[in-house]
């Protein structure tokens, strides 16, 4: 196995077992360095670890814990707080949402009533317009029947007129071609003795 280490892995190996052993090697030196100290009295360690012991005793002294317990208190208070009026509202966000879920079904009904009734409105002025439409057809109908039974009475008039009219006019002419004054007069004569 010491064969296949390289020199320099040797040398490390060596170093190491001169520093655990305390023996010098002739090839390394072992340097100690000296320790700081703070003023010449304490190591750096013990120096940063009573000024955290001081700081901590300072902030105990001066309540840092509750004050820092208090803003924590505090800031749950605020934060139920905010859940609270968060829950209220959603609760008035679910109401309003109900009411308009509601308002929206409502104005469904109301508009399918609206429909129901202005289709029961459109059958009732389409019956009254044929109705009102077939009495004015059958008053229409005795209009022109009275107009022609006036026409036709006006004619059957006219007729009777024109006929009395030629009837006289030809009686007046027979009469005046077959009868004389003398005529007349016994004529006269025979209409008063009949009576």
């Amino acid at each position: 196995m010491a064969e296949n280490v390289s020199p320099s892995v040797e040398q490390g190996l060596a170093h190491e077992a001169a520093e655990v052993t305390g023996a010098v090697d002739a090839h390394a030196t072992v340097e100690h360095h000296a320790e700081p100290l703070l003023l010449g009295i304490a190591p750096p360690v013990a120096v940063v670890s009573a000024s955290m012991l001081v700081l901590l005793l300072i902030a105990l002294w001066k309540g840092l814990p509750k004050m820092i317990a208090g803003g924590l208190d505090s800031k749950i208070a605020d934060i139920k707080a905010q859940l609270e009026e968060a829950k209220v509202l959603r609760a008035e966000a679910e109401a309003l949402r109900k009411e308009y879920a509601d308002k929206i079904a409502n104005a469904e009904k109301d508009a399918a009533a609206m429909i129901e009734h202005a289709r029961h409105e459109a059958e009732a002025i389409v019956a009254k317009a044929e109705k009102d439409t077939a009495d004015v057809i059958v008053r229409r109908e005795k209009m022109a029947q009275d107009k022609i039974g006036a026409a036709e009475r006006a004619a059957v008039t006219d007729l009777q007129n024109r006929a009395a009219a030629a009837a006289a006019a030809s009686a007046r002419v027979l009469i005046k071609a077959n009868h004389s004054a003398e005529a007349d007069k016994a004529f006269v004569d025979r209409a008063i003795g009949s009576i």
